[in-house]
Protein backbone atom coordinates (compact mmCIF):
# COMPACT_ATOMS: atom_id res chain seq x y z
CA UNK A 1 0.00 0.00 0.00
CA UNK A 2 1.46 3.56 -1.24
CA UNK A 3 2.35 5.99 1.91
CA UNK A 4 2.10 9.40 1.79
CA UNK A 5 5.98 11.30 2.52
CA UNK A 6 5.80 13.38 5.64
CA UNK A 7 6.68 17.24 4.75
CA UNK A 8 9.46 18.18 7.55
CA UNK A 9 11.98 20.59 6.30
CA UNK A 10 14.22 22.00 9.29
CA UNK A 11 15.58 25.42 8.00
CA UNK A 12 17.76 27.81 10.79
CA UNK A 13 16.91 31.07 10.55
CA UNK A 14 20.31 32.36 12.72
CA UNK A 15 23.73 31.85 14.07
CA UNK A 16 22.64 30.70 17.66
CA UNK A 17 18.71 31.16 17.48
CA UNK A 18 15.64 30.07 15.61
CA UNK A 19 14.96 27.82 13.23
CA UNK A 20 11.66 27.72 10.81
CA UNK A 21 9.60 24.05 10.22
CA UNK A 22 8.01 23.94 7.34
CA UNK A 23 5.24 20.70 7.57
CA UNK A 24 1.32 19.88 7.32
CA UNK A 25 -1.39 20.27 9.89
CA UNK A 26 -1.91 16.29 9.72
CA UNK A 27 2.39 15.59 10.88
CA UNK A 28 2.02 18.25 13.40
CA UNK A 29 -1.14 16.84 15.01
CA UNK A 30 0.04 13.35 14.86
CA UNK A 31 2.75 13.57 17.65
CA UNK A 32 5.00 11.95 16.08
CA UNK A 33 7.32 15.01 16.12
CA UNK A 34 7.01 15.46 19.54
CA UNK A 35 10.45 14.42 21.09
CA UNK A 36 12.38 16.17 17.57
CA UNK A 37 10.50 19.26 18.14
CA UNK A 38 11.22 19.17 21.96
CA UNK A 39 14.90 18.91 21.57
CA UNK A 40 14.70 21.60 18.71
CA UNK A 41 13.13 24.46 21.11
CA UNK A 42 16.06 23.59 23.71
CA UNK A 43 18.53 23.59 21.38
CA UNK A 44 17.29 26.90 18.75
CA UNK A 45 15.28 28.34 21.22
CA UNK A 46 12.09 29.46 18.99
CA UNK A 47 10.59 27.59 16.61
CA UNK A 48 8.54 28.65 13.50
CA UNK A 49 5.57 27.05 11.74
CA UNK A 50 5.28 29.65 8.87
CA UNK A 51 1.65 30.30 7.86
CA UNK A 52 0.42 26.91 9.50
CA UNK A 53 -3.05 28.09 10.17
CA UNK A 54 -3.97 26.18 12.57
CA UNK A 55 -7.61 26.43 14.15
CA UNK A 56 -7.74 27.63 17.86
CA UNK A 57 -8.91 23.47 18.49
CA UNK A 58 -6.07 22.36 16.41
CA UNK A 59 -3.78 24.61 18.14
CA UNK A 60 -5.09 22.85 21.25
CA UNK A 61 -4.68 19.73 20.22
CA UNK A 62 -0.77 20.43 19.06
CA UNK A 63 -0.18 21.75 22.57
CA UNK A 64 -1.12 18.64 24.28
CA UNK A 65 1.20 16.86 22.24
CA UNK A 66 4.25 18.29 23.48
CA UNK A 67 3.28 18.10 27.49
CA UNK A 68 0.43 18.90 29.90
CA UNK A 69 -1.29 21.92 28.91
CA UNK A 70 -1.13 24.86 31.53
CA UNK A 71 -3.95 26.66 33.18
CA UNK A 72 -2.27 29.45 35.00
CA UNK A 73 -4.56 32.46 36.77
CA UNK A 74 -7.14 33.60 34.28
CA UNK A 75 -5.55 31.61 30.90
CA UNK A 76 -5.70 28.23 29.29
CA UNK A 77 -9.27 27.32 30.95
CA UNK A 78 -12.40 28.48 29.91
CA UNK A 79 -16.37 26.78 31.04
CA UNK A 80 -14.31 24.00 32.35
CA UNK A 81 -12.24 23.71 28.94
CA UNK A 82 -9.13 23.86 27.68
CA UNK A 83 -9.05 27.35 25.22
CA UNK A 84 -6.73 30.03 24.08
CA UNK A 85 -5.30 33.31 25.33
CA UNK A 86 -6.60 36.34 23.55
CA UNK A 87 -3.19 38.32 23.55
CA UNK A 88 -4.38 42.18 22.38
CA UNK A 89 -4.61 45.48 23.67
CA UNK A 90 -8.36 45.89 23.11
CA UNK A 91 -9.62 45.97 26.46
CA UNK A 92 -13.32 44.45 24.96
CA UNK A 93 -11.44 41.21 23.71
CA UNK A 94 -9.10 41.30 26.62
CA UNK A 95 -9.95 43.04 30.29
CA UNK A 96 -6.36 42.56 31.32
CA UNK A 97 -4.67 44.39 28.64
CA UNK A 98 -3.24 47.02 30.50
CA UNK A 99 -1.55 44.65 32.13
CA UNK A 100 0.32 43.16 28.84
CA UNK A 101 1.92 46.16 28.02
CA UNK A 102 4.67 45.08 29.89
CA UNK A 103 5.15 42.22 27.30
CA UNK A 104 6.82 45.62 25.37
CA UNK A 105 10.05 45.06 26.78
CA UNK A 106 12.47 42.16 27.71
CA UNK A 107 11.02 39.31 30.20
CA UNK A 108 11.05 35.52 30.89
CA UNK A 109 7.29 34.95 31.82
CA UNK A 110 7.07 33.22 35.24
CA UNK A 111 9.49 35.31 37.28
CA UNK A 112 7.22 35.63 40.34
CA UNK A 113 6.96 31.71 40.31
CA UNK A 114 9.32 28.95 41.65
CA UNK A 115 8.22 26.97 38.24
CA UNK A 116 7.65 28.94 34.98
CA UNK A 117 5.89 27.83 32.17
CA UNK A 118 8.00 25.22 29.69
CA UNK A 119 6.75 27.01 26.51
CA UNK A 120 4.50 29.31 24.72
CA UNK A 121 2.60 28.65 21.56
CA UNK A 122 1.41 31.21 19.95
CA UNK A 123 -0.66 31.77 16.23
CA UNK A 124 -1.24 35.16 14.41
CA UNK A 125 -4.96 35.84 14.24
CA UNK A 126 -4.92 39.41 13.07
CA UNK A 127 -1.73 41.52 12.28
CA UNK A 128 -1.26 45.38 12.55
CA UNK A 129 -0.25 47.24 9.23
CA UNK A 130 3.12 48.31 11.00
CA UNK A 131 5.19 47.53 13.92
CA UNK A 132 3.36 44.08 16.16
CA UNK A 133 6.94 41.83 15.33
CA UNK A 134 8.28 39.59 18.26
CA UNK A 135 11.85 39.67 19.10
CA UNK A 136 13.57 36.66 21.14
CA UNK A 137 16.94 36.29 22.24
CA UNK A 138 18.63 32.33 23.81
CA UNK A 139 19.72 33.12 27.23
CA UNK A 140 21.37 29.93 27.04
CA UNK A 141 23.57 30.70 24.34
CA UNK A 142 24.53 34.20 26.19
CA UNK A 143 25.35 32.71 29.03
CA UNK A 144 27.70 29.96 27.22
CA UNK A 145 29.63 32.89 24.67
CA UNK A 146 30.43 34.38 28.29
CA UNK A 147 34.01 34.22 28.93
CA UNK A 148 35.16 32.54 31.59
CA UNK A 149 35.87 35.34 34.16
CA UNK A 150 32.86 36.75 33.48
CA UNK A 151 30.80 33.61 34.18
CA UNK A 152 32.80 33.44 37.55
CA UNK A 153 31.90 36.69 38.30
CA UNK A 154 28.08 35.94 38.24
CA UNK A 155 27.92 32.24 39.15
CA UNK A 156 26.20 32.75 42.57
CA UNK A 157 24.79 35.97 42.14
CA UNK A 158 21.04 36.18 43.16
CA UNK A 159 18.38 38.66 41.71
CA UNK A 160 15.45 39.62 43.38
CA UNK A 161 12.50 40.32 40.97
CA UNK A 162 9.17 41.91 41.44
CA UNK A 163 6.15 42.35 38.47
CA UNK A 164 5.36 46.09 40.07
CA UNK A 165 9.34 46.77 38.30
CA UNK A 166 8.23 45.48 35.04
CA UNK A 167 5.15 47.81 35.06
CA UNK A 168 7.24 50.71 35.51
CA UNK A 169 8.67 50.76 31.98
CA UNK A 170 4.89 51.48 30.85
CA UNK A 171 3.76 53.55 33.46
CA UNK A 172 6.37 55.10 35.13
CA UNK A 173 4.12 57.20 37.29
CA UNK A 174 1.31 55.31 38.58
CA UNK A 175 -1.20 55.86 41.02
CA UNK A 176 -0.73 54.62 44.63
CA UNK A 177 -3.34 52.53 44.84
CA UNK A 178 -2.23 50.98 41.70
CA UNK A 179 1.42 50.27 43.07
CA UNK A 180 0.09 49.29 46.03
CA UNK A 181 -2.25 46.69 43.85
CA UNK A 182 1.14 45.66 42.06
CA UNK A 183 3.34 45.21 44.70
CA UNK A 184 0.95 43.02 46.45
CA UNK A 185 1.96 40.59 43.64
CA UNK A 186 5.03 40.31 46.19
CA UNK A 187 8.97 39.64 45.12
CA UNK A 188 10.57 36.36 44.04
CA UNK A 189 14.73 35.67 44.40
CA UNK A 190 16.07 34.11 41.47
CA UNK A 191 19.59 32.64 40.65
CA UNK A 192 21.16 34.97 38.00
CA UNK A 193 22.71 31.90 36.37
CA UNK A 194 20.01 29.11 35.85
CA UNK A 195 21.55 25.56 36.25
CA UNK A 196 19.08 23.31 34.31
CA UNK A 197 18.69 19.64 34.57
CA UNK A 198 20.53 18.63 31.53
CA UNK A 199 22.92 20.81 32.84
CA UNK A 200 23.41 23.48 30.92
CA UNK A 201 23.22 27.03 31.98
CA UNK A 202 21.49 30.14 31.03
CA UNK A 203 21.07 33.68 32.10
CA UNK A 204 17.56 34.84 34.01
CA UNK A 205 16.85 38.84 33.06
CA UNK A 206 14.21 40.48 32.28
CA UNK A 207 12.12 43.47 33.04
CA UNK A 208 11.42 41.99 36.18
CA UNK A 209 14.57 42.34 37.54
CA UNK A 210 14.55 44.78 40.33
CA UNK A 211 18.22 44.42 42.00
CA UNK A 212 21.12 41.88 42.81
CA UNK A 213 21.42 40.72 46.32
CA UNK A 214 24.53 42.24 48.27
CA UNK A 215 25.02 44.95 45.57
CA UNK A 216 24.55 48.66 45.32
CA UNK A 217 21.64 49.71 43.07
CA UNK A 218 23.48 51.37 40.47
CA UNK A 219 26.60 48.75 40.81
CA UNK A 220 23.37 46.30 40.19
CA UNK A 221 21.40 47.99 37.31
CA UNK A 222 24.72 48.14 35.33
CA UNK A 223 25.56 44.59 35.67
CA UNK A 224 21.82 43.88 34.81
CA UNK A 225 21.58 46.04 31.71
CA UNK A 226 25.38 45.57 30.33
CA UNK A 227 24.34 41.38 30.81
CA UNK A 228 20.17 41.75 29.07
CA UNK A 229 22.45 44.02 26.40
CA UNK A 230 24.78 41.05 25.68
CA UNK A 231 22.56 38.14 25.98
CA UNK A 232 19.83 40.58 23.19
CA UNK A 233 22.68 41.45 21.09
CA UNK A 234 22.60 39.87 16.97
CA UNK A 235 24.65 36.35 17.61
CA UNK A 236 21.76 35.56 19.74
CA UNK A 237 18.67 37.23 18.79
CA UNK A 238 16.01 37.08 16.29
CA UNK A 239 13.53 39.10 14.75
CA UNK A 240 9.91 37.51 13.76
CA UNK A 241 7.95 39.47 11.11
CA UNK A 242 4.35 37.86 11.64
CA UNK A 243 2.60 36.72 8.90
CA UNK A 244 -1.49 35.57 9.13
CA UNK A 245 -1.40 31.86 9.96
CA UNK A 246 1.85 31.82 11.79
CA UNK A 247 2.59 29.83 14.84
CA UNK A 248 5.71 30.45 17.21
CA UNK A 249 6.93 28.58 20.32
CA UNK A 250 9.25 29.38 22.05
CA UNK A 251 11.38 27.48 25.64
CA UNK A 252 10.40 29.97 28.25
CA UNK A 253 12.95 28.80 30.17
CA UNK A 254 16.12 28.99 27.95
CA UNK A 255 14.97 32.68 26.18
CA UNK A 256 13.40 36.08 26.83
CA UNK A 257 10.92 37.81 23.84
CA UNK A 258 9.28 41.29 23.73
CA UNK A 259 6.53 42.21 21.53
CA UNK A 260 7.60 45.49 19.08
CA UNK A 261 5.56 48.72 19.05
CA UNK A 262 2.64 48.95 17.21
CA UNK A 263 -0.93 50.68 17.08
CA UNK A 264 -3.07 49.60 19.40
CA UNK A 265 -5.77 50.41 18.02
CA UNK A 266 -4.94 47.99 14.98
CA UNK A 267 -6.76 45.13 16.22
CA UNK A 268 -3.67 42.66 16.14
CA UNK A 269 -4.59 39.60 17.90
CA UNK A 270 -2.71 36.46 19.19
CA UNK A 271 -3.90 33.31 20.32
CA UNK A 272 -1.63 31.83 22.91
CA UNK A 273 -1.48 28.35 24.95
CA UNK A 274 1.39 27.20 27.05
CA UNK A 275 3.05 24.00 28.09
CA UNK A 276 3.03 23.54 32.17
CA UNK A 277 6.57 24.08 33.35
CA UNK A 278 8.72 20.79 34.28
CA UNK A 279 11.40 22.62 35.77
CA UNK A 280 11.93 25.31 38.53
CA UNK A 281 14.69 27.52 38.98
CA UNK A 282 18.01 26.43 40.03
Amino acid sequence: MATTATRWDVIDVGPNIGSAIHTDKETLLSGEKRDEIRELMEQRGVIVFPEINLTDDEQIEFTHTLGTFAHEVGEGSKDGKDSVYPITMDPKVNPNADYLKGAFFWHIDGTMSEMPILASIMSSRSLSKTGGETDFCNTYAAYEALSEAEKAEIESLQVVHAMWRSQLYHDPEPSYDKLKLWQSIGKNTLPLVWTHKSGRKSLVLGATALQVEGMGIAESEMLLVRLREWATSEPFSYRHSWKLGDMVIWDNTGTMHRALPYDHTSGRLMHRTKLEGEEAFA
